[in-house]
């Protein structure tokens, strides 16, 4: 195994390790996410778009909006600077490497990775949406990859309405196998059951 790879997969383990050891504290929610009306699903702006399962990230991100429409606590925003909160949702490969198209932002534009007789056609529709719900990095072409990342699937909340919403601590973080499995996902569920038991905390802490 190359230097490269052993080093990233070293990486994906060491930040499952430090994931498991924070879930394990279980951090009371801030009152921002409490008080949150709004929300916005996007792909994990880190994630490149998986060549073995294409739409993976985008169904998962479907679903979520899906469940939490259902669940009726909070409504979908259009844009990061519009939403109290912000969910971002990555779709674990079972595997700490895996190879993925990057270079394409994953929250504006679709890509087609198609298999062809000479490898892998990958193709974007030109153009971008009115607003961009991630940052850009600048590299719009697609690139394959080698991309280390947990193995499991991740459903991270942030607090929104700040430019700078990703370089922000998570206010809560959900990373389990099958997190985001469709259609029911299990981590849309235990975000719910997570702000029903900090409220009744809270209404403990408050009674005279």
């Amino acid at each position: 195994m190359p230097i490269r790879i052993r080093v990233l997969v070293s990486l994906g383990l060491l930040l499952t390790c430090l994931t498991i050891a924070q879930s394990k504290k279980k951090p009371a929610l801030p009152q921002s996410v409490l008080k949150a009306h709004t929300v916005i699903v996007l792909i994990d702006p880190d994630a490149g778009i998986p060549v073995n399962a294409p739409l993976a990230n985008t169904t998962a991100r479907e679903d979520v909006e899906k469940a939490i429409t259902k669940w009726g606590r909070l409504s979908l925003a259009q844009t990061v600077g519009t939403a109290d909160l912000v969910i971002t949702v990555r779709k674990g490969s079972g595997k700490f490497v895996q190879s993925t198209i990057g270079g394409v932002p994953t929250n504006d534009r679709p890509v087609v990775v198609e298999p062809s007789d000479s490898g892998v056609h990958i193709g974007a529709q030109q153009g971008h949406p009115p607003d961009i719900n991630q940052p850009q990095s600048g590299k719009t072409a697609p690139v394959p990859q080698t991309e280390a990342a947990p193995s499991e699937d991740m459903f991270v909340v942030y607090e929104g309405g700040s430019a700078d919403t990703f370089d922000h601590v998570p206010a809560w973080r959900y990373q389990t196998k099958n997190a985001l499995h469709s259609p029911d996902v299990p981590a849309v569920d235990a975000f719910r059951k997570a702000i029903e038991e900090a409220e009744k905390q809270q209404q403990k802490t408050t009674k005279p």
